[in-house]
């Protein structure tokens, strides 16, 4: 009787960690995804007046191709100045083919922390994405 209890419970053992592990594994990504090197840049310190700009670098990590419609911005302020045209390989494909969007931004006017937000309409399963960028923009009146 003890020796058939001990079988019963090690097989409901043995299948409830098999349940477990099984709902733990990683599923295949479907569609297209994309994963950003960085999705945030503090430009730190700049003069009202100046121009800088940062490369977002990222990733197709999905199965399909990523395709990129359009960038959105929050004010004149930023500009997208380029990002893929072509759609971009996924990562089954190329192993995991990356790409950049390149943002500008342009502090004339703008004095104090910034904060911007940068949104990419694309066809990643996730939905648009963002990416974020600071800067502290410094009078340049005060400045010697």
């Amino acid at each position: 009787m003890v020796n058939c209890t001990m079988k019963v419970f090690a097989l409901t053992t043995f299948l409830f960690v098999q349940v477990l592990s099984s709902g733990s594994a990683q599923t295949p990504p479907t569609g297209a995804a994309i994963s950003w090197e960085r999705n945030n840049h503090d430009f730190g310190e700049i003069k009202e007046g100046e121009k800088v700009e940062h490369t977002f670098k990222f990733t197709n990590t999905g199965a399909e191709a990523l395709v990129i419609t359009n960038i959105q911005v929050t004010c004149g302020c930023t500009t997208p100045k380029g990002w893929p045209r072509d759609p971009v390989a996924p990562g089954n494909v190329a192993p995991g083919k990356k790409a950049e969007i390149i943002v500008q931004f342009n502090s004339t006017g703008k004095i104090g922390r910034q904060n911007k937000v940068v949104t990419v309409i694309s066809n990643s399963a996730g939905g648009n994405s963002q990416v974020t960028f600071t800067a502290t923009v410094l009078d340049k009146k005060s400045q010697h």
